[in-house]
């Protein structure tokens, strides 16, 4: 039984490591022009490894999980940098350049929840999977996840872009940035994800 286990969580991530690799851009024939998102195949794979046996490679579920995962890890880093931007021993420009960021990713944090709330309503009412190409309110919940995400990973390249201009150097600003770029890895392979699942269920 272990020796089955195995081989299908093998064969499950060689399934999503591919899927992280070779995601195509969603086309602005949905409603929405989105930009060309970068995929992190080693950390999709990372990241959706765990709950391998319950996603069984079904892209609404992997498109669910990833939102999820993002979400959460979103949330988290915000609530870091926030206790961390209260610590007494930072500089003024310092505290400035977290001051931004945290706004920056309260707003990212609220479209992926929005994004995350959405999805997982679909899948567990079923309404997401009877998409076709005549039910234009499904299209439209899933064109809104995709514009929602989108607009989380803008606000998060946002707060890196403010943080490199900004004069903070040493641990605090290495610190940031490690944490900043690896939300933002999470949310464009969530966006690759979610892009993924709208095509083939427009097919």
């Amino acid at each position: 039984m272990a020796r089955k286990v195995s081989i299908f969580a093998l064969i499950f991530l060689i399934i999503v490591l591919q899927l992280c690799s070779y995601f195509n851009p969603c086309s602005a024939s949905n409603g929405y022009n989105h930009r060309k998102s970068k995929d992190y195949p080693k950390l999709c794979l990372k990241s959706l490894a765990r709950p391998a046996s319950k996603i069984k490679g079904n892209p609404e579920l992997l498109a669910s999980v990833a939102l999820s995962t993002t979400f959460f890890a979103t949330q988290t880093t915000s609530r870091l940098l926030k206790d961390t931007s209260r610590n007494n021993s930072l500089k003024p420009n310092e505290v400035a350049a977290m001051v931004d960021c945290i706004a920056d990713l309260s707003d990212s944090v609220q479209k992926l929840q929005m994004s995350t709330k959405v999805m997982d309503e679909g899948t567990k009412n079923n309404d997401v999977v009877r998409v076709d190409g005549s039910d234009d309110v499904v299209r439209v919940q899933i064109n809104d996840i995709q514009m929602w995400v989108n607009m989380a990973l803008e606000e998060e390249e946002t707060c890196m872009i403010a943080l490199a201009n900004m004069n903070v150097k040493g641990r605090v600003k290495k610190g940031i940035r490690k944490r900043i770029v690896k939300v933002a890895h999470l949310t464009s392979n969530a966006l690759d994800l979610v892009k993924n699942f709208a095509l083939a269920h427009n097919k």
